[in-house]
């Protein structure tokens, strides 16, 4: 049966009104920039139906975190107001779409987690598979099964299965309980190299850093990175050191290893190989203020002092070269004496987006980070 060129038309043009209506919300900007058009849009949207939901879920990719939003309440807008009217939803197509790992990861939870409140069976369906998915989210849910696989077996056969939940876990609580539970069944696991962690590096410093003056300061490593060099630093006559540690998670702690210098600041160095052009996420945690350079260029900067630090507090989405790639940290630490005030110190990471180590293609760099981490 042949589509007449009437309702051809009629439906040609309802896409172009939703796709003109996502461009509209995808559009919206901090500020409130474009709220007023990205709420008339969204209306429209929600008025349209079913047929709107798979385009919305499809425009997360490439949208920023307050256009998602915007796309997240229109696709539960719809969602609920076709539920209660008992219309149809196109629940096959949804599914295909959670399948579809190159779509966007917080799209794909969000069809889901809907999905989920009328067909609780397809948890049993499709997380067992998700233990490499590029969602964190269900990579969490399928290490928590393998978890309580794990709690209810013994011996060997429980080894067995936390060393599976290892190959996808990617938050710290989980590989936590994993490295425990291995290590107790006389099991190595490097924690470094698992989650990527950069654990030797060159230091100088300290340079001056009194009355918070040191952080806007172009010093010598800044403008020029030489390793050989000496410079005049807070002290006296500088020069780069060699640094490392063994700690699991990757923390370089300058009060502890060298000096708690008050109202200084240092820089640190290291080299990454990549063995390929590709995009990396350098996830940083420290307490100081701190720039942080790839090959030369200023990728993300933070002058705070002393607040609550985490592993992955900051997540810097960087372009990484084929090859050797520097990664220099200026890490800043102020006068205050205030017991909570006195770590001076940083960890940092390579990983993808879901917080998968990407190691190092240089041997080297990789045999030596094992043998500090086993020491």
């Amino acid at each position: 049966m042949k589509t007449s060129p009437f309702l051809l038309t009629v439906i040609l043009l309802a896409n172009v009104a939703h796709a003109d209506d996502i461009a509209t919300i995808k559009a919206v900007g901090p500020g409130a920039a474009g709220a007023a058009e990205a709420r008339v849009a969204s209306e429209a949207l929600t008025k349209g139906g079913a047929k709107n939901l798979l385009p919305i879920l499809k425009s997360f990719k490439g949208s920023s975190a307050l256009a998602s939003n915007w796309l997240r309440s229109t696709f539960e807008a719809i969602a609920d107001a076709e539920t209660k009217t008992g219309a149809a939803i196109p629940k096959d197509d949804l599914l295909t779409f959670v399948k579809t790992t190159s779509e966007s990861p917080e799209a794909r939870r969000l069809a889901y987690e809907w999905l989920l409140k009328r067909s609780p069976q397809l948890a049993d369906q499709l997380i067992p598979n998700m233990l490499l998915d590029p969602g964190p989210d269900f990579r969490r849910d399928a290490v928590e099964r393998l978890l309580k696989e794990a709690g209810d077996a013994k011996n060997d056969a429980a080894t067995a299965v936390y060393r599976k939940a290892l190959q996808g876990a990617v938050h710290e609580d989980h590989v936590k309980k994993i490295a425990k539970a291995l290590r107790d069944a006389g099991d190595e696991v490097n924690i470094q190299q698992h989650f990527g962690f950069l654990s030797s590096w060159k230091i100088v410093g300290p340079f001056d850093n009194k009355d918070k003056k040191g952080f806007p300061i172009a010093y010598p490593p800044e403008e020029s990175l030489d390793l050989q060099a000496e410079y005049d630093g807070q002290l006296g006559k500088v020069k780069w050191e060699p640094i490392a540690t063994e700690d699991d998670y990757g923390m370089v702690d300058i009060a502890r290893q060298i000096e708690n210098y008050k109202g200084s600041l240092m820089y640190a160095t290291t080299t990454y190989t990549s063995s390929k052009d590709q995009q990396v996420e350098l996830r940083l945690g420290t307490p100081n203020a701190w720039k942080l350079w790839v090959n030369g260029e200023l990728v993300f900067e933070r002058e705070e002092y002393h607040r609550s630090t985490k592993m992955d507090q900051y997540k810097i989405p960087v372009s990484l070269e084929a090859g050797d790639n520097v990664v220099t940290l200026k890490i800043c630490q102020n006068e205050q004496e205030d017991s909570w005030a006195q770590s001076y110190q940083f960890q940092i990471r390579v990983c993808d987006s879901t917080g998968s180590a990407i190691p190092s293609s240089n041997k080297t760099a990789r045999r030596e980070t094992a043998q500090g981490a086993s020491k």
